[in-house]
């Protein structure tokens, strides 16, 4: 298998983002969400709001990681301050979705590793992240990784749909 590269994702990656986004939801979500929401997920749509994300990121960004292989981005994360009361202090990971034909061959752990740096690295001893309820997948690989269920629980409303999440989290210690 050739070379993984993890980069700073950069506004001429939006369409590529976006491919990896859309394909990841509608395969990760698939019995969990709605399938005609996840059919009617559009790539442009999403392309367009990671232009504007990397081009004007929110003030609590760390970071927007591309992985790469053979030129074509595979994966991507999210990263930076908690956004909630609850967690401020904290880090959180936004969002970190690999294409699914990239599944179980380490390219979210790559990710994931990069992120925990970064988030550490801008001075946060502890980070949180929300998996989706049923998102057994998700849940395992976190658990691999050291990232704990807490108990907290919260529902994401959408314009087309309400998200059942719970929160994970780590603390980073010095090794």
């Amino acid at each position: 298998m050739t070379t993984l590269v993890i980069r700073d994702g950069a506004v001429a990656d939006a369409d590529q983002i976006a491919e990896v986004h859309v394909r990841s939801w509608q395969a990760a979500y698939r019995g969990l969400i709605d399938q005609e929401i996840l059919d009617g997920l559009s790539i442009a749509d999403r392309a367009d709001g990671w232009r504007r994300n990397i081009s004007a990121p929110l003030p609590t960004i760390i970071g927007i990681l591309v992985a790469e292989r053979e030129g074509r981005i595979i994966g991507w994360t999210s990263f930076g301050s908690g956004r909630e009361d609850e967690g401020a202090g904290d880090g959180e990971i936004y969002g970190i979705y690999a294409d699914p034909a990239e599944w179980s061959t380490g390219v979210g752990r790559a990710l994931l590793t990069e992120a925990e740096q970064r988030i550490t690295a801008a001075g946060h001893t502890r980070a949180y992240l929300w998996v989706l309820d049923g998102n057994e997948r998700a849940d395992a690989f976190y658990a691999s990784h050291g990232w704990e269920l807490d108990g907290a629980r919260k529902v994401e409303e959408r314009p087309d749909v309400s998200l059942r999440e719970h929160r994970r989290v780590k603390t980073f210690t010095d090794s």
